[in-house]
């Protein structure tokens, strides 16, 4: 028997009415006893609001008179909950029964695991299951560009990803994080850091998380489905706001993350990286130039949270340098002992 140990689930809303009842009653359907679920929802002008009044009675419901972002309400969520686990969930995204459980059963594993996550498949808008099993996420990977993938995104379900192991972090889609790691690695009591607003914020803690040497687990058997808006070669499918989003994070991120190892092993791809997306914005997105100014604008405060990240840091050069491939980087769990000594994690 495994330690039963307290969940909240915590979801933001932003005219999810296509999806979040069908969402939110998988998340009533789990078998894992007393979740506390925490809705915040951004604003909703498309009746989301309308069907969230009927969960509130099995429900904390938040209606903010504005959108805030993505990453600022879920701390707002993350702040009301009191489970010594937090599952971040996007309201598209559907749950089999037993998802919570199965992770919470590897929750003692390993003291240093933060991040637990499951196996997401990919569905359509109608929330069908469909009969071929396609993979939306087995985790996180990052490559020497610091660009993210998610490990297996549109492959055939056909047996890869069959092994629990430790991967660089979790789509916060459906990762389910621990207390301790959120407020040991919060930055101005921000776990999720608002700047970023939207997209790429789940890449920012995944990262930051490694760096004070905390550690993710992907679960196979744990499943869910995820209706993908978001993912690499779909920039002229999405709205221009998000776009210039995942331009200026891309930046937040580095600068507040990476050590000085890893960016002179990296720089060159890095650097034509870099200079492709200006060219590109230059040339043909106009409207993502201002991710530029933003970041200017804010770098006085990213280099502060970039000072308090690093003074904090855990894990050494050689460590991190091991996460960054062009082909996803996973550790077998069967190794936790050779894989703490690895990480040389100091006293939390």
């Amino acid at each position: 028997m495994f330690r039963k140990q307290t969940v909240s689930v915590t979801l933001v809303t932003y005219n999810s009415g296509r999806f979040i009842r069908r969402c939110l009653e998988s998340v009533l359907e789990q078998r894992y006893p007393g979740l506390e679920i925490i809705v915040v929802d951004n604003a909703s002008t498309d009746g989301t609001t309308d069907i969230l009044e009927r969960f509130e009675h099995s429900c904390t419901i938040v209606y903010n008179e504005e959108n805030i972002g993505f990453a600022a309400a879920q701390n707002q969520a993350i702040g009301i909950s009191s489970g010594e686990w937090v599952l971040t969930l996007n309201p598209d995204v559907m749950l089999l029964p037993n998802f919570v459980e199965l992770l919470m059963q590897s929750a003692d594993v390993d003291p240093a695991v933060g991040t637990l996550c499951g196996k997401l498949l990919m569905m359509d808008a109608s929330f069908e299951i469909p009969d071929q099993r396609v993979v939306d996420s087995t985790g996180m990977y990052f490559t020497p560009m610091q660009r993210h993938f998610d490990r297996g995104c549109l492959e055939t379900d056909n047996g890869h990803y069959l092994k629990s192991e430790y991967v660089f972090g979790a789509t916060a889609a459906a990762a389910c994080y621990r207390r301790g790691m959120i407020e040991d690695i919060s930055i101005a009591n921000e776990f999720f850091d608002s700047d970023f607003f939207t997209y790429r914020e789940d890449a920012d803690v995944a990262w930051r998380a490694q760096l004070l040497g905390w550690k993710c687990i992907y679960l196979p058997n744990a499943c869910g489905y995820h209706v993908r808006k978001l993912r690499p070669g779909m920039r002229r499918q999405l709205p221009p706001e998000i776009n210039m989003h995942s331009v200026k994070n891309r930046f937040l991120m580095r600068v507040k993350n990476i050590t000085p190892g890893l960016y002179l092993r990296n720089f060159i791809p890095m650097t034509v990286r870099d200079l492709g997306i200006v060219a590109y914005c230059l040339a043909f997105e106009h409207s993502s130039l201002k991710a530029f100014y933003l970041f200017a604008r804010d770098f006085g405060s990213v280099l502060e949270k970039r000072r308090l990240i690093q003074q904090r840091r855990r894990v050494d050069d050689s460590y991190m340098l091991s996460w960054f491939r062009f082909a996803p980087v996973s550790l077998p769990m069967k190794n936790v002992e050779q894989v703490a000594e690895a990480v040389e994690v100091r006293e939390l």
